[in-house]
Protein backbone atom coordinates (compact mmCIF):
# COMPACT_ATOMS: atom_id res chain seq x y z
CA UNK A 1 0.00 0.00 0.00
CA UNK A 2 1.15 3.48 -0.60
CA UNK A 3 1.98 5.74 2.38
CA UNK A 4 1.30 9.42 2.58
CA UNK A 5 2.89 11.34 5.42
CA UNK A 6 0.96 13.65 7.56
CA UNK A 7 2.95 16.25 10.01
CA UNK A 8 0.68 15.70 13.31
CA UNK A 9 0.81 13.92 16.43
CA UNK A 10 -2.78 14.64 17.15
CA UNK A 11 -4.52 11.29 16.90
CA UNK A 12 -7.90 12.31 15.88
CA UNK A 13 -6.39 14.42 12.93
CA UNK A 14 -4.67 11.37 11.63
CA UNK A 15 -8.25 9.07 12.41
CA UNK A 16 -9.98 11.97 10.03
CA UNK A 17 -6.91 11.54 7.45
CA UNK A 18 -7.38 7.70 7.38
CA UNK A 19 -11.02 7.85 6.25
CA UNK A 20 -10.01 10.26 4.06
CA UNK A 21 -7.11 8.95 1.86
CA UNK A 22 -8.12 4.97 2.34
CA UNK A 23 -10.58 5.11 -0.71
CA UNK A 24 -7.42 6.60 -2.76
CA UNK A 25 -5.68 3.46 -1.12
CA UNK A 26 -2.87 5.59 0.69
CA UNK A 27 -1.97 4.23 4.09
CA UNK A 28 -1.19 7.24 6.67
CA UNK A 29 1.73 7.99 8.62
CA UNK A 30 2.22 10.71 11.05
CA UNK A 31 5.04 12.62 13.19
CA UNK A 32 4.76 9.45 15.49
CA UNK A 33 5.70 6.66 12.76
CA UNK A 34 8.39 9.05 11.34
CA UNK A 35 9.72 11.62 12.97
CA UNK A 36 8.51 11.31 17.24
CA UNK A 37 11.31 14.18 18.05
CA UNK A 38 9.69 16.26 15.91
CA UNK A 39 7.62 19.75 17.29
CA UNK A 40 6.87 22.47 14.44
CA UNK A 41 6.23 26.28 16.81
CA UNK A 42 2.91 27.14 14.90
CA UNK A 43 3.55 31.02 15.25
CA UNK A 44 1.72 31.64 11.75
CA UNK A 45 -1.30 33.82 12.49
CA UNK A 46 -3.36 32.32 10.05
CA UNK A 47 -4.13 28.49 9.26
CA UNK A 48 -2.86 28.60 6.11
CA UNK A 49 0.87 29.97 7.51
CA UNK A 50 1.02 27.34 10.38
CA UNK A 51 0.20 24.58 8.06
CA UNK A 52 3.24 25.87 5.43
CA UNK A 53 5.19 26.24 8.11
CA UNK A 54 4.75 22.33 9.21
CA UNK A 55 4.72 21.08 6.00
CA UNK A 56 7.93 22.67 4.78
CA UNK A 57 10.27 21.77 8.10
CA UNK A 58 8.86 17.84 7.86
CA UNK A 59 9.41 18.31 4.18
CA UNK A 60 13.10 19.49 4.62
CA UNK A 61 13.79 17.21 7.46
CA UNK A 62 12.47 13.92 5.64
CA UNK A 63 13.26 14.72 1.91
CA UNK A 64 9.72 13.47 0.54
CA UNK A 65 6.48 15.10 0.00
CA UNK A 66 4.29 15.66 3.15
CA UNK A 67 1.31 16.85 4.32
CA UNK A 68 0.26 19.12 6.95
CA UNK A 69 -2.86 20.88 8.22
CA UNK A 70 -4.00 23.31 10.75
CA UNK A 71 -7.66 23.85 11.68
CA UNK A 72 -9.63 25.22 14.09
CA UNK A 73 -13.78 26.53 14.55
CA UNK A 74 -14.42 29.68 14.24
CA UNK A 75 -17.73 31.47 16.04
CA UNK A 76 -19.29 34.09 14.58
CA UNK A 77 -20.59 36.11 17.21
CA UNK A 78 -16.89 35.63 18.97
CA UNK A 79 -15.56 37.54 15.93
CA UNK A 80 -13.86 34.37 14.56
CA UNK A 81 -12.50 33.28 17.53
CA UNK A 82 -11.28 30.72 19.02
CA UNK A 83 -9.32 30.46 15.06
CA UNK A 84 -5.85 29.64 15.08
CA UNK A 85 -6.12 29.28 18.55
CA UNK A 86 -8.98 26.51 18.87
CA UNK A 87 -6.16 23.37 20.50
CA UNK A 88 -5.37 25.87 23.39
CA UNK A 89 -8.87 27.91 23.68
CA UNK A 90 -8.82 27.39 27.44
CA UNK A 91 -4.84 27.37 28.31
CA UNK A 92 -1.93 25.82 26.92
CA UNK A 93 -2.62 22.61 28.34
CA UNK A 94 -4.79 21.47 25.15
CA UNK A 95 -8.42 19.93 26.49
CA UNK A 96 -10.75 19.39 24.55
CA UNK A 97 -13.10 19.07 27.27
CA UNK A 98 -12.07 22.50 28.70
CA UNK A 99 -12.12 24.19 25.14
CA UNK A 100 -15.68 22.94 24.80
CA UNK A 101 -16.83 23.95 27.94
CA UNK A 102 -15.34 27.75 27.29
CA UNK A 103 -17.43 28.17 24.13
CA UNK A 104 -20.43 26.78 25.66
CA UNK A 105 -19.93 29.68 28.63
CA UNK A 106 -18.73 32.37 26.13
CA UNK A 107 -22.00 31.86 24.14
CA UNK A 108 -24.74 30.78 27.15
CA UNK A 109 -26.87 33.93 26.25
CA UNK A 110 -26.77 33.93 22.95
CA UNK A 111 -29.72 33.22 20.83
CA UNK A 112 -29.85 30.16 18.59
CA UNK A 113 -29.79 31.86 15.41
CA UNK A 114 -26.90 33.38 16.22
CA UNK A 115 -24.39 30.64 17.34
CA UNK A 116 -23.14 30.50 13.77
CA UNK A 117 -20.03 28.68 12.97
CA UNK A 118 -17.89 26.65 10.83
CA UNK A 119 -14.87 24.79 11.03
CA UNK A 120 -12.09 25.71 8.72
CA UNK A 121 -9.29 23.95 7.75
CA UNK A 122 -6.00 25.06 5.68
CA UNK A 123 -3.95 22.31 3.86
CA UNK A 124 0.15 22.54 2.98
CA UNK A 125 1.07 19.84 0.24
CA UNK A 126 5.46 20.27 0.41
CA UNK A 127 7.98 18.31 -0.71
CA UNK A 128 11.61 18.63 -1.92
CA UNK A 129 12.32 20.74 -5.05
CA UNK A 130 8.44 21.99 -4.87
CA UNK A 131 6.64 24.90 -4.54
CA UNK A 132 4.12 24.42 -1.60
CA UNK A 133 0.47 24.19 -2.27
CA UNK A 134 -2.52 25.45 -0.45
CA UNK A 135 -6.05 24.21 -0.03
CA UNK A 136 -8.57 25.56 2.29
CA UNK A 137 -11.86 24.19 3.29
CA UNK A 138 -14.93 24.90 5.44
CA UNK A 139 -18.07 23.00 6.97
CA UNK A 140 -20.93 25.23 8.19
CA UNK A 141 -22.76 24.77 10.94
CA UNK A 142 -24.05 25.48 14.39
CA UNK A 143 -22.96 25.82 17.97
CA UNK A 144 -25.16 23.36 19.92
CA UNK A 145 -26.08 24.06 23.75
CA UNK A 146 -24.50 20.76 25.41
CA UNK A 147 -22.64 18.30 23.85
CA UNK A 148 -23.71 14.97 21.88
CA UNK A 149 -22.32 12.22 20.27
CA UNK A 150 -18.61 10.03 20.95
CA UNK A 151 -17.08 10.12 17.63
CA UNK A 152 -14.32 12.52 16.39
CA UNK A 153 -12.39 14.78 18.49
CA UNK A 154 -12.08 18.39 19.34
CA UNK A 155 -15.12 20.88 19.53
CA UNK A 156 -17.25 18.18 17.53
CA UNK A 157 -19.54 17.34 20.48
CA UNK A 158 -21.17 21.06 20.41
CA UNK A 159 -20.83 21.27 16.37
CA UNK A 160 -24.39 20.86 14.94
CA UNK A 161 -23.89 20.05 11.05
CA UNK A 162 -27.37 21.95 9.65
CA UNK A 163 -27.41 20.06 6.81
CA UNK A 164 -26.96 16.85 7.74
CA UNK A 165 -29.58 17.03 11.54
CA UNK A 166 -26.50 15.66 13.33
CA UNK A 167 -23.57 16.96 15.77
CA UNK A 168 -20.22 16.13 14.05
CA UNK A 169 -19.62 13.55 17.36
CA UNK A 170 -22.48 11.92 15.55
CA UNK A 171 -21.10 11.07 12.14
CA UNK A 172 -19.22 8.12 11.03
CA UNK A 173 -15.65 8.62 9.91
CA UNK A 174 -17.00 8.01 6.55
CA UNK A 175 -19.89 10.57 6.71
CA UNK A 176 -17.47 13.17 8.60
CA UNK A 177 -14.34 12.55 5.76
CA UNK A 178 -17.66 13.51 3.34
CA UNK A 179 -18.55 16.70 4.58
CA UNK A 180 -16.08 18.03 7.21
CA UNK A 181 -13.92 21.04 6.58
CA UNK A 182 -10.44 18.63 6.15
CA UNK A 183 -12.29 16.66 3.47
CA UNK A 184 -13.70 19.67 1.73
CA UNK A 185 -9.63 21.09 1.27
CA UNK A 186 -8.60 17.73 -0.05
CA UNK A 187 -11.18 17.42 -2.78
CA UNK A 188 -9.53 20.81 -3.68
CA UNK A 189 -6.40 19.43 -4.38
CA UNK A 190 -7.47 15.62 -5.40
CA UNK A 191 -5.75 16.07 -9.00
CA UNK A 192 -2.54 17.37 -7.09
CA UNK A 193 -2.55 13.90 -5.26
CA UNK A 194 -1.65 11.31 -7.63
CA UNK A 195 1.36 12.89 -9.03
CA UNK A 196 2.60 13.51 -6.15
CA UNK A 197 1.89 10.30 -3.72
CA UNK A 198 3.49 7.53 -5.95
Amino acid sequence: MKQVIIATKNKGKAKDFEAIFNPYGFEVLTLHDVADDMDVEETGTTFEENAILKAEALAERLQTFVIADDSGLAIDVLNGAPGVYSARYAGEEKSDEANMEKVLTELADVKDNERTARFCCAIALAGPNMETKTAFGMCEGVIAREKKGTNGFGYDPIFYVTKLGKMMAELSPAEKAAISHRGNAIKQIEAELPKMLK
